[in-house]
């Protein structure tokens, strides 16, 4: 332990050999430095920042013109969706207009294939790798009760119906402009939709890397490549506020939260299972694919799903544009709220992008001439922006 004043020696060696102040004080001490460690990487992050006209210099590199988009199914007139699914068209156009998808009552048995146990473990501080975890010879014990404990629930949840799941999924003619995306009506592409806006990483590059943004990853509107975004929100949370009222009058903590856990667990499941859909059939680019759960939990398929308040996308104002572009609470009934969480908590909502190239990545810090971009473009007040990209900002924002 680092003691700048010898005269604090005496209390620090206190702290430390008490059995009653040692663990405290250890965990007051780590959260200290761990806040040390994020300023002083903040502080080397900023100045290797580069001014955004340079950003904007280093793109990912794709040829477009080697590239071939596909068409969404769901824009065909003879399309036929599979049971369940209805197809709601937001424009009448014969040029494949932009089309949704909505999905009701969608089975909670056919998602629990695609549950990633290793962040249910994560939820109840278990760190360690599914199913590995189990054979731990410190939590495997532990993590084996509460795998049997989640099962049991995960049948109840089946057969008794306590949850529901939803989900809409859009998918629009677009191109990049810039930084951001323009989403059109119909393939003719002459009158706009919607436009969505993004960030650029402006950390100083080695060699070979790239000041990535999202728009990098759609055909930008100069190549003349018809390209195509899709999005999306969904929910497994219908139905849980019931069952959470009833546990708390119970007083039975513990399956309240194994319930928040695996709501939580099968919405993320749901927008795997929800992206496999939109690769093989309602966007259909990879129609062949075929990947074990496992290769789904290491993203092993072409295209990405960013989420808005997400390293790639970390305005999370960017979900008002989103629900309205999809009227998601009317179809969904998932709302957001003032500070753009959703609501069920157990849910799930973002972009879908197909280009083979396309990877998740941080945009990290930002300097001023981004964020006076960025609100400029969004028509955004800068102190707002400013607020909502806080933990984004290199520079300290100008008091009013």
């Amino acid at each position: 332990v680092y003691v700048a004043d010898a005269s604090r020696a005496v209390a620090v060696a206190s702290n430390l050999l008490s059995d009653e102040l040692r663990a405290p004080y250890m965990d007051q001490l780590r959260k200290e430095y761990q806040q040390v460690r994020e300023r002083r990487a903040a502080a080397n992050e900023s100045r290797n920042l580069i001014p955004l006209t340079q950003a904007r210099q280093n793109p990912t590199p794709i040829p477009w013109q080697e590239y071939q988009p596909t068409t969404p199914n769901i824009f065909k007139g003879d399309y036929q969706p599979s049971e369940g699914c209805r197809v709601i068209r937001l424009v009448e156009s014969e040029q494949y207009p932009a089309s949704m998808v909505l999905l009701e009552d969608i089975p909670i048995a056919e998602l629990i294939d695609y549950i990633d146990w290793t962040f249910f473990f994560h939820a109840w501080q278990l760190k360690g790798r599914y199913p590995q975890i189990l054979d731990d010879e410190v939590k495997g014990e532990e993590a084996g009760k509460l795998f049997a404990d989640a099962q049991q629930m995960l049948k109840e949840i089946v057969d008794e119906k306590w949850l529901r799941a939803s989900a809409l999924v859009g998918l629009f003619p677009a191109n990049a402009d810039g930084d951001d995306f323009n989403l059109y009506r119909d393939d003719q592409r002459s009158e706009p939709l919607a436009r969505l806006h993004n960030l650029r990483k402006q950390g100083r590059q080695p060699n070979g890397k790239y000041n990535e943004c999202l728009a990098d990853f759609v055909a930008p509107e100069e190549s003349g490549v018809k390209d195509y975004l899709g999005a999306f929100a969904c929910t497994a949370g219908i139905g849980i506020d019931a069952k959470l009222e009833a546990f708390d009058k119970e007083h039975d903590d513990y399956r309240g939260i194994m319930l928040k856990a695996l709501a939580d667990r099968l919405a993320e499941a749901l927008a795997e299972w929800l992206h496999q859909r939109v690769r093989q059939d309602f966007w259909g680019y990879a129609p062949d694919e075929s990947l074990s759960n496992n290769q789904l939990i290491a993203e092993e398929y072409a295209g990405i799903r960013p989420a808005m308040g997400y390293p790639a996308s970390p305005d999370h104002t960017e979900k008002d544009l989103l629900w309205s572009l999809l009227s998601a609470e009317e179809h969904t009934g998932i709302w957001l709220t003032e500070s753009m969480a959703m609501v069920p908590t157990a849910s799930v909502s973002g972009l879908y992008i197909g280009h083979p190239q396309s990877r998740y990545f941080a945009v990290g810090k930002l300097n001023r001439d981004q964020v006076e971009d960025y609100a400029a473009r969004k028509k955004v007040p800068l102190d707002e922006m400013e607020r909502w990209l806080a933990p984004n900002l290199a520079y300290t924002p100008a008091e009013s």
